[in-house]
């Protein structure tokens, strides 16, 4: 008769590596489905951002040729969905290619007891459908030179 060692039984433990995968591939989707997320919104500001360069160096390029011709300055003021006057014309069509429908507003108001001229320029643009209007205004003085 041979006599065996005694064996203690071992419980299986089928299915733990298999849970431990299913549970590691939910992590990292919750992982993966974060990043997708702020990507999108990494996207979103970064083009709200570069509207607004473009709007900055509009108003910017419009003062400036504001400031050369100072006599007309009031030639230059339009209401918001107005039609541009001949010596605005063509800053709006060059501004409303660079910022697709743009709106675009400027005001020219003298400023009182001086020889100072208020100019506040608003565009405005809509990055998404259904969505409220972003707007950039930009207030500045021209003085006559002395």
């Amino acid at each position: 008769m041979i006599v065996r060692p005694f064996r203690i039984p071992r419980r299986r433990q089928a299915g733990i590596a298999l849970l431990e995968a299913l549970v590691a591939v939910v992590l990292l989707g919750v992982g993966l489905l974060g990043i997708v997320g702020l990507q999108a919104r990494s996207y979103s500001a970064l083009a709200d951002t570069s509207m607004r360069a473009e709007a900055t160096m509009a108003a910017d390029k419009l003062l400036g040729v504001m400031a050369a011709d100072q006599a007309n300055a009031g030639a230059y003021a339009m209401a918001m969905g107005g039609q541009p006057g001949s010596r605005l014309q063509p800053w709006y069509d060059e501004t409303r290619r660079q910022i697709p429908g743009a709106g675009i507003k400027v005001e020219v108001a003298q400023v009182a007891n001086t020889t100072r001229t208020r100019v506040t320029i608003t565009i405005a643009w809509m990055r998404k459908a259904n969505t409220a209007a972003n707007q950039h205004v930009i207030t500045s003085y021209l003085a006559a030179a002395t």
